[in-house]
């Protein structure tokens, strides 16, 4: 299975609280965010992790190119107007039929994703297993509208009467999705949560896999969050 990590985002809001470092290397325990994704990636056997940055993020360039002597990275250098859009450049270097993607500030326990890896590799007649949980603590959450069979039905940006799920930005997907991903480039679409959406009107199969707890580290509050949730 090949992993992916969209890490092309600015962290503006990081800086402006006082975060020197760039998000991808913020550390979380002693390690920075990227390394840590790496090696949890690499514990699930991957067989390439592939990262997007942005232009100007050339200390994690560095960073990463460092990584890649060791690990099967594979590095894209380019600024996108959306995480949409990042993955969209990495897809072009997705060959196997399943792959899971995530946003580098995405937070949970090694334990909980390898129950998920486990159980993704091992069903087969769905075209996605997306990382959701019932921890809210997100300025604008996705919420995950889902059946009794957990089959995913729609995604709100707001809350809705009998909600149970949020995403955790952990998307696993086939190659099904790809040509659903083009067509949105194609037509101008932007943002990840409209890109899910498209993939539930398209009639593509996607199952809810929830987690204990997702974090994303987004201020510098959430920092200390992550750091004791991983305690």
């Amino acid at each position: 299975m090949d992993f992916a990590i969209i890490a092309a985002g600015e962290g503006s809001r990081l800086v402006e609280e006082g975060v020197s470092l760039p998000k991808p290397l913020v550390k979380i325990g002693g390690e920075p965010m990227i390394d840590r994704l790496v090696k949890l990636f690499m514990a699930q056997d991957a067989e390439t992790v592939h990262i997007i940055v942005n232009r100007e993020m050339v200390e994690v360039q560095e960073h990463i190119k460092a990584l890649a002597k060791h690990y099967p990275i594979r590095l894209v250098v380019k600024s996108t107007p959306s995480s949409m859009h990042s993955f969209h450049e990495l897809s072009e270097g997705i060959t196997c039929d399943k792959f899971c993607l995530t946003t580098v500030d995405t937070i949970f326990r090694e334990e909980d994703f390898a129950a998920y890896v486990k159980a993704f590799a091992a069903t087969s007649g769905i075209d996605g297993l997306m990382g959701v949980t019932s921890y809210i603590d997100d300025e604008k959450p996705l919420y995950v509208e889902v059946d009794a069979d957990n089959r995913i039905v729609n995604f709100r940006d707001v809350d809705y009467d009998g909600s149970k799920y949020i995403s955790g930005g952990i998307y696993g997907l086939t190659q099904a999705a790809i040509p659903v991903l083009k067509q949105c480039i194609a037509e101008g679409v932007s943002r990840m949560r409209n890109f899910q959406r498209r993939l539930v009107t398209e009639g593509l199969n996607l199952k809810a896999y929830p987690f204990t707890k997702i974090i994303d580290v987004d201020h510098a509050s959430d920092i200390e969050k992550a750091q004791r949730f991983l305690r």
